[in-house]
């Protein structure tokens, strides 16, 4: 998937003259956290989001830091914060250099972007231009369509379990030495030896992945590999073990 494919296209945006109060009533009236900067023709010069608006002399929030650790972080930085504490302009308190994505960016791309920089929106750029934005809640967007996508497969228990196999060989924490995969009526049913409780989860959601799965019975056994000591499987074993 590509970031223009699930971007919101039609992008408020304000400019760094713009009166703080007004770009604050336009965040509320429109149920967004965030908003890019842009200059006249339409190129990014900041982001404005709640994150920036938390530090404000007018509800008593601003930083108070000793008079050793304002010597030592210099004027400059004490003179920047002041401007973003009292500042009555947008430009006074956005974050400026904003990072972007561009509208053939890989969502993978744009998750790395998200999480190496720590923002929450990336503004996505055609020409320099902001030309639509990309944020976590069209991230989930993406997600509940991909999920509704999976198709209900009919598909015959050996293939199932031939597919099962395939996706834990592929893995490099599946026990598949340890395991037997034992599928009837489109129920997996996960017998063998695991050594950490997590592989428990992962295998889970590994079967519950593959096409034509109805259900998941776990029959594992937990074995702590420092002591020895056996968790018994927490379900019954009513049918007869397959050998894998």
């Amino acid at each position: 998937m590509k970031a223009q494919e699930v971007m919101t296209r039609h992008v408020i945006t304000v400019k760094a003259d713009m009166p703080l109060q007004e770009a604050i009533a336009l965040l509320l009236a429109n149920g967004i956290s965030g908003v890019p900067v842009v200059d006249d023709a339409g190129a990014p010069v900041g982001m404005l989001t709640e994150g920036d608006l938390l530090r404000r002399a007018e509800i008593g929030t601003g930083r108070h830091r000793p008079r050793w650790l304002e010597f030592l972080r210099g004027p400059g930085l004490e003179a920047r914060e002041y401007t973003h504490l009292h500042g009555r302009k947008v430009g006074d308190v956005m974050t400026e250099k904003p990072v972007c994505a561009s509208p053939d960016a890989t969502l993978e791309a744009v998750v790395e972007l998200m999480e190496r920089h720590r923002v929450k929106r990336l503004p996505v750029l055609e020409d320099g231009r902001v030309v639509g934005i990309i944020s976590r809640a069209n991230l989930l967007r993406a997600l509940l369509l991909a999920n509704l996508s999976l198709p209900a497969a009919s598909v015959c228990d050996d293939e199932i379990r031939e597919r099962l196999w395939r996706e834990l060989q592929s893995t490099s924490w599946a026990p598949c030495a340890l395991l037997n995969i034992v599928v009837r009526d489109g129920v997996v049913h996960l017998h063998g030896t695991i050594f950490d409780e997590r592989e428990r989860a992962a295998l889970k959601v590994a079967a519950e992945n593959i096409p034509g799965v109805k259900a998941v019975r776990d029959h594992l056994v937990w074995c702590e590999p420092m002591s020895g000591m056996v968790v018994q499987e927490p379900e019954s074993d009513e049918e007869p073990r397959r050998p894998a």
